[in-house]
């Protein structure tokens, strides 16, 4: 037995090992091309995969998460950043780490609130919508370099139309090995097992070492200098900590609902259960680190995550093995990385982001018409105000969306159906028997402070609408808690229908609600509160509601 488990413990390390390897042949050109895409230093990024995939396998909860810089963090920090005008790269470097260290600080305060379901703050839709438009935003802006050519526009549309006016500009070899790396690397998608983006990116460097790129006008990298990062407190003034603070939401719930769907669909193929706030945690501490160690933003990205599960990791040391490899790669071979022709990177960017380019999961919100507006109002967004206007906005839709459900509170009325004392929908059931004198209803959202007044409004209208009903008993079955607004507003309720001579009963009631109601005010809630829909029934019958 013994035997068998050390047999079966190398076969699990094995597999943890090939896994890492795989996941850090990817990591490498994505963290030459994502700190391109931030306008930072390569040791940014490659320190933010470090500590994210150590920082994540301490602390996490699913084996295939890989947490490392990701195209729309990268992204999402340069608007910022570039928001704030810094004078110079070293400044910049210092609002990139602030803004990192506050968006881990947030995440952590988050997880010990128990608000791990941040990405609820976010629509499917208008993420989606997001996504779509910041990889057509990204690989437009990837297009000058692939083509060799500087140019003076930065909004997607007036860049694109200046990179294809100006055809008779472009480096004819640099187009051309940017094209041709773009083609096989479409190539070898049909073998996912193989490193595209890393074997390209080796090809460039053998072509540098054995071309002069320079006479053919192909731009590399150029000097890449990679040392031991210092633990430090970005020198910033408060008054620029307090407008990156603002921004630092943002970028949570970006790097968040990125993460929470990478990490919850891959545990859902495997059967495995993860827990929201303990992942909130690990990524909160993972980005708090790479602050302090002027590192990138981190999140789960899908498809080095999907890329681990697949190269068949086991346990969280397939990430520390890509850690440890990707260490031994950027440390010792820099001087390679800085041979690396400019149009290769700007082709792994385009290759890295073409998966977000496919608008079926747009097509599918319109053959379901369902939220298809929202998408497209985060598409535009992004496109008309740039990434980080268009965040906000994104962000302001799915709130907007959520308040407008609230405000349309959906109460259905119930009814005894035959004599079994169960109360379905009414409508959903004609045959079912109202009882006389006594209005029985059921929201189907939770009471809570955006939506008791939309409930009661309702229930308030359908009451009034009946003549001879005297009692209304309001079923709690959707609530598993009130706050204060709630208990507020259902004791002036009372008072309202009291004033009118009618009773309001509530049934379903948890015990959390009734010692919470009883001790507000134990006059108005006294008997007034039961376990169940046919309890209130019978009680409103002896008060004279079923004659």
């Amino acid at each position: 037995m013994k035997s068998g488990n050390i047999q079966s413990g190398r076969q699990v390390f094995i597999a943890d090992l090939v896994a890492g390897l795989s996941v850090a042949f990817i990591l490498l050109p994505e963290a030459v091309a994502y700190a391109g895409i931030a306008h930072l230093p390569i040791q940014a990024a490659v320190t933010g995969a470090i500590v994210g995939l150590i920082g994540y396998a301490c602390l996490g909860g699913s084996p295939f998460a890989v947490v490392a810089p990701t195209s729309s963090a990268a992204a999402l920090l340069a608007a910022v950043v570039l928001s704030l005008r810094p004078g110079n790269s070293h400044l910049a470097a210092g609002f990139g780490a602030a803004l990192v260290i506050l968006t881990g600080i947030g995440l952590i305060i988050f997880a010990k609130a128990g608000l791990g379901r941040l990405s609820a703050f976010v629509s499917r839709p208008v993420l989606r919508g997001f996504s779509f438009a910041l990889a057509i935003t990204i690989i437009i802006k990837q297009l000058p370099l692939l083509v060799g050519i500087s140019v003076s526009g930065t909004a997607p549309l007036p860049l694109l139309l200046e990179v294809v006016g100006r055809t008779h500009d472009w480096s004819i070899w640099s187009a051309m090995i940017g094209f041709s790396a773009l083609l096989i690397l479409a190539i070898l998608k049909h073998w996912p097992s193989v490193p595209g983006a890393f074997l390209v990116l080796i090809t460039g460097i053998v072509l540098s070492n054995h071309l002069n790129l320079g006479d053919l006008q192909v731009a590399t990298v150029g000097a890449v200098s990679i040392k031991m990062p210092e633990l430090n407190m970005p020198g910033i003034a408060l008054e620029q900590w307090l407008q990156l603070a603002e921004m630092a939401f943002g970028l949570m719930v970006i790097l968040v609902a990125e993460s929470w769907g990478s990490i919850r669909s891959l545990s859902l193929n495997h059967g495995k259960a993860v827990e929201p706030n303990r992942e909130l945690s690990a990524l909160g501490i993972a980005n708090l680190f790479s602050g302090f160690l002027q590192g990138m933003p981190v999140g789960a990205g899908f498809s080095a995550s999907s890329a681990n599960e697949s190269a068949g990791a086991q346990t969280k040391l397939a990430g520390v093995c890509a850690a440890v490899v990707l260490l031994v790669m950027a440390t010792f071979g820099q001087h390679w990385i800085g041979e690396i022709p400019e149009t290769l990177v700007a082709a792994a960017v385009i290759n890295a982001l073409s998966h977000a380019l496919n608008p079926m999961a747009l097509i599918r919100l319109w053959r379901m018409d369902r939220d298809q507006y929202l998408a497209i109002a985060a598409v535009a967004a992004v496109l008309a105000f740039g990434v980080l206007h268009g965040m906000l906005i994104a962000i302001g839709l799915s709130l907007a969306a959520a308040m407008r459900a609230f405000s349309l509170p959906l109460v259905r009325e119930l009814a005894e159906l035959d004599d079994t004392r169960d109360y379905v929908d009414r409508q959903n059931h004609p045959d079912s028997k109202v009882r006389p004198n006594i209005l029985i209803l059921r929201p189907e959202e939770p009471l809570f402070f955006a939506s008791v007044e939309g409930i009661l409004s309702e229930s308030l209208k359908r009451l009034l609408a009946r003549d001879d009903v005297q009692l209304l008993i309001i079923s709690l079955e959707e609530t598993a808690n009130l706050d204060s607004t709630t208990v507020e507003c259902l004791s002036e309720f009372v008072d309202q229908l009291k004033h009118r001579q009618k009773i309001l009963l509530l049934a379903r009631v948890k015990d959390p609600i009734s010692h919470l109601l009883l001790n507000w005010s134990a006059d108005k809630f006294q008997d007034k509160l039961f376990w169940s829909v046919n309890d209130a029934v019978m009680a409103a019958e002896k008060l004279g509601g079923g004659n």
